[in-house]
């Protein structure tokens, strides 16, 4: 199997998991809306996984990775929710900063380059 579907996998396995942490029920749409959501979100990393053959996730690495959703308390578990938007927003904002960054950078070069032989301004 490809380590893309090895992911797929075991972001199925993990969904299951949270979900009965949660205690919420998932229709088969919504279930597959979670997985297309994924897929997007780590294309990049999907694709590159495509690449590498492997047996799957070893069964010891899907349990720990089981058990820290299973140690997560309700607080931490609203914390993640609540630090999604935030996210989102932060990476706009990193976006400005550094297309600022970019343009500034962009004059200070500019600005070097100026021909002040003749007094220039």
């Amino acid at each position: 199997m490809t380590g893309r579907n090895a992911m797929l996998l075991a972001f199925d396995r993990l969904f299951d998991k949270a979900a009965t942490k949660l205690h919420i029920d998932c229709s088969t749409e919504e279930r597959e809306e979670a997985r297309e959501g994924f897929v997007r979100r780590f294309a990049a990393a999907l694709d590159l996984a495509n690449q590498v053959e492997m047996d799957g996730i070893p069964e010891e690495v899907m349990k720990h990775m089981e058990e820290a959703i299973a140690s997560l308390s309700p607080s931490q578990v609203v914390a993640q929710l609540a630090t999604i938007p935030l996210i989102h927003q932060t990476q706009e904002m990193l976006r400005v900063l550094t297309y600022r960054a970019a343009e500034q950078r962009l004059l200070e070069h500019l600005i070097e380059q100026a021909d002040d032989r003749y007094g220039g301004n």
